[in-house]
């Protein structure tokens, strides 16, 4: 590697540095998260106690287990809920692209689980699950 490419490898490396941290300090608002760019806790805290409550709770188990925590756990791991023996053994950890693909149809992640419910809207999905992202982390 010649003198000359170090030094363009430098210069790029430090436009695209300066770039990035430009858009971050002018639109913190704009970062795209896991779950989408402009995904809404707050939304869907409302989406949530709207839509998955019949069946879920944050912290207690009902019809579905619990869901305080969610993010980030093992399928199947509440220890006191009863599971799908297909969920129990998924090997699926809920992270927001999993949590994604289950909400809009849990039969196509995992067979003969026991979920009958999906959500059709992408926004609604992810604001759902940034209310559990950000439940999940404790703030």
């Amino acid at each position: 590697m010649s003198v000359k490419d170090v030094k363009r490898f430098w210069l790029v490396f430090a436009w695209s540095w300066t770039a990035c941290t430009l858009a971050v300090l002018l639109f913190p608002k704009q970062a795209v998260t896991e779950v989408g760019p402009s995904a809404n806790a707050a939304n869907g805290k409302v989406l949530f106690e709207k839509r998955c409550t019949g069946c879920h709770s944050l912290d207690k188990n009902k019809e579905g287990p619990r869901l305080a925590g969610v993010y980030g756990r093992k399928a199947g791991s509440v220890a006191d809920f009863s599971y799908s023996n297909e969920l129990k053994t998924s090997k699926i950890t809920w992270d927001g692209p999993m949590l994604d693909r289950w909400l809009t149809n849990p039969d196509e992640v995992v067979r003969d689980n026991d979920m009958a419910f999906h959500v059709s809207d992408s926004k609604e999905r992810a604001d759902i699950i940034e209310f559990l992202r950000v439940v999940s982390s404790g703030k």
